[in-house]
């Protein structure tokens, strides 16, 4: 595959994933077929700015976990208010490297 259209997928997506992934990503990329690139092109990926601002304001609920498909702690946050708050503001600081998991898991999926 080419390394400009790899670049270019990596400088319009890079902010959702870890910045100590991006030269797998690109590696993998590189090595994959042309097949799957426009596949590879066509997913969607969730926002780690927009799930932190869900968790800010609407956390306590758990929407913030449906929202990136954690639908488990999602429950667990609804059910308990968020673990009286705490779990709360736990997820503040940890919500948007979770999303960024969820979408190497997502883009690992579409590689294999």
């Amino acid at each position: 595959m080419e390394s400009q259209k790899v670049d270019m997928f990596i400088m319009a997506n890079g902010k959702y994933f870890e910045s100590t992934q991006l030269m797998y990503i690109r590696d993998r990329l590189i090595s994959l077929d042309d097949s799957k690139w426009s596949v590879i092109q066509t997913l969607q990926f969730k926002d780690p700015t927009t799930s932190l601002i869900v968790s800010i304001l609407a956390g306590a609920l758990g929407i913030d976990r449906f929202m990136i498909g954690d639908t488990g702690l999602g429950i667990g946050k609804l059910l308990t208010c968020g673990g009286l708050g705490i779990w709360t503001i736990v997820d503040w600081f940890m919500i948007q490297g979770a999303t960024r998991e969820k979408n190497m898991a997502l883009l690992n999926q579409m590689l294999y």
